[in-house]
């Protein structure tokens, strides 16, 4: 295995050194891409020269562009319905991205990509396939609809790309990839990039890849700890009126909820208080969220609030700030989450909002996470127990019974109280009270 720490220092190779294609460099350039990334510099060489390659690295580090350039070399013309590439991707937005990132290089030698996804009628992608495509860019369940139509086939795919395996893992696609695959030449190249490689991604490695070069890009605590962490302690009917003010302070921030109802409730409560937001979670249409993300890039709305299995393709620059205005189940998820801001060498801050209940489960965070976390408020942990004989306090106070998570179809969620704004506000900004370091690195 080859692994490359973000924070090492050896010499950066050009693309040009590692064996690129004038008219690709060419065509990065015009984009302003001149130097590899440590993912990009570590993993082209390998996919250039024809083998499998194994990949992990986490989200932001550049993974599009470390197959996209070797599969757009790779490429010859294919035929109307019988692509030579396929990249399978687990959300609209990720393929919909990476098709866009993937153009560029593929016009600079006259072929072409289109995106196939879900949440949208099948008329367009059936003409782009009838027309004739080179690569393929794929959601899984989508691509079997096509194939189940007679679409599409397979049986020319040279080159296989598989993006954020683990997603596809978490979200249920594994047994459609292999379906897939399956149907494609066993003499084809795969690339699989993914942020952990174990589980099911290592079954997809030991029966899908043959041989295949393993490179490694770790976070290390400094890429991580680019971004400043900060826990707010607030109460729960604070909340909307807080994630505004930092919102208004920190500029564009993706705000992360756990449900669907919460992201269309927060969003509207952000909107209440003058802060420009959209929401993006699986109920809304494709052309929905499309229209979230364009407005977010091109600053027209502050904010976006996501659910974690929409935000998952969300891949925006410049995010100044991510706030978990719902802590996240684990620490996975709070570095998945948190990777959407401090980018590419840039500063970002990243926010948990912390209500009285919610004490107990964020200091456990805290000490999963290497990273070192400014406190804001009282963030001490509530009591283990209740004393004993004493009487349940009702829920949602300290001691009480744990909270029915917000929209998650159990019970009919109660309005939501007025916030408080000025207090809530004030109770929450008290300063820096402590800076400490997390125990072990479970990342």
């Amino acid at each position: 295995m080859s692994s490359l720490l973000a924070g090492c220092h050896a010499p950066v190779p050009t693309f040009a050194e590692l064996g690129v294609l004038p008219e690709l460099v060419g065509a990065l350039a015009r984009r302003d891409i001149s130097s590899p990334l440590p993912i990009q510099a570590a993993t082209i060489a390998d996919a250039l020269a024809g083998r499998d390659v194994c990949g992990k690295a986490p989200t932001g580090s550049g993974k599009t562009l470390a197959f996209s350039i070797p599969l757009a070399a790779a490429m010859r013309r294919s035929e109307p319905r019988r692509p030579r590439g396929l990249v399978l991707a687990p959300t609209r937005e990720l393929a919909a991205q990476i098709a866009e990132e993937l153009s560029p290089l593929l016009a600079a030698r006259k072929m072409r990509a289109h995106p196939f996804y879900g949440g949208v009628g099948f008329g367009g992608q059936q003409q782009a396939l009838r027309k004739g495509i080179d690569v393929a860019v794929a959601c899984p369940g989508r691509l079997e609809d096509l194939l189940e139509r007679g679409e599409l086939r397979l049986d020319q795919v040279e080159v296989v790309v598989i993006d954020e395996a683990d997603r596809m893992a978490d979200m249920g696609f594994l047994p459609a990839v292999r379906r897939i695959l399956d149907k494609t030449v066993n003499r084809r190249q795969t690339l699989l990039f993914s942020a952990t490689l174990d589980g099911e991604v290592d079954v997809l490695v030991r029966n899908y890849q043959h041989d295949p070069a393993r490179h490694e890009v770790e976070v290390d605590e400094d890429d991580l700890g680019r971004a400043t962490h900060r826990f707010h302690a607030v109460d729960a009917a604070g909340r909307a009126a807080l994630c505004a003010e930092l919102i208004g302070d920190a500029g564009a921030s993706v705000v992360f909820v756990r449900t669907k109802h919460g992201a269309e409730r927060v969003a509207k409560q952000l909107d209440r208080v003058g802060v420009r937001a959209a929401a993006i979670h699986g109920d809304r249409s494709q052309a929905q969220r499309e229209r979230a993300l364009s407005a977010f890039r091109d600053g027209k709305v502050q904010a976006l609030v996501a659910t974690d299995v929409a935000a998952r393709g969300i891949h925006v620059d410049d995010v100044a700030c991510v706030i978990h205005f719902d802590l996240p189940e684990d620490p996975k998820t709070y570095v998945h989450r948190s990777g959407r801001t401090a980018r590419a060498g840039a500063s970002g801050t990243v926010i948990a909002l912390v209500t009285p209940e919610m004490r107990r489960a964020a200091a456990s965070l805290q000490r999963a996470l290497a990273v070192e976390v400014e406190h804001v408020g009282d963030l001490a942990p509530l009591p283990a127990e209740r004393p004993a004989g004493s009487r349940p306090r009702p829920s949602g106070r300290p001691g009480g019974a744990r909270p029915v998570a917000e929209g998650d179809g159990r019970r009919r969620n109660r309005p939501a109280r007025p916030p408080r704004h000025k207090a809530a506000a004030a109770a929450s900004r008290q300063g820096p009270r402590s800076a400490t370091r997390g125990g072990a690195n479970s990342r």
